[in-house]
């Protein structure tokens, strides 16, 4: 199949659309929706997100060095871009989008977002100035999971989250699963051979 060759330009998709949650000790919170999100690293667990120097929230986050990252459902999907169009400079999100704020259990100031059924509490490592946007790599200290995401034996099942993701200027809900992981490299039962016959 024949292919074009454009300019480099961002085209990793699809990605999580999150909403990241921050707070300072002047007690401004926002919250901020974050494309540019992604794992760096299992151990220790670290992530990253990517945000623009002129956001109102990236100045927040700065300052207090904290924010969780908190996973959207297509309940919350219009909330995530609403708070991803406007600016905490002019609206209140919080109470905009009808979220709740709650108390993180390893942050002293970024709330979590109580909609949302999963929130993953950072403190800031560095900030990598790189151009457009500026790098928070950050260390996953707690995570929050909501007890009905969890199977009959304590497995985290995300699937039941209804989680969306953001492709290139659309959101889309995740659909079926199509495999687990390393499941093209595990061997397979083979059915029992009929006798006397093909």
């Amino acid at each position: 199949m024949a292919k074009q060759t454009w300019a480099g330009g961002n085209m990793l998709y699809p990605l999580p659309a999150v909403m990241v949650s921050c707070a300072n000790a002047a007690g401004e919170k926002d919250i901020v929706t974050v494309a540019w999100a992604g794992t760096v690293c299992t151990n220790p667990p670290m992530l990253s997100i990517s945000l623009r120097p002129e956001r109102h929230s990236y100045h927040i986050v700065r300052e207090s060095g904290e924010f969780v990252v908190n996973l959207v459902t297509a309940r919350l999907q219009r909330a995530c871009d609403w708070c991803g169009v406007r600016s905490g400079r002019d609206y209140d999100k919080w109470e905009e989008c009808r979220l709740t704020p709650a108390a993180a259990t390893a942050l002293s100031l970024a709330p979590t977002i109580a909609e949302s059924p999963v929130s993953i509490e950072c403190r800031v490592r560095d900030v990598l100035e790189l151009g457009s946007h500026h790098l928070f790599l950050a260390d996953v200290l707690a995570v929050q999971v909501e007890d009905g995401l969890l199977d009959e034996s304590g497995k985290l099942d995300l699937a039941r989250a209804n989680l969306t993701a953001y492709s290139h200027g659309e959101y889309f809900e995740l659909g079926r699963r199509l495999g687990t992981f390393g499941y093209s490299v595990r061997k397979r039962e083979r059915a029992p051979r009929r006798r006397g016959g093909r």
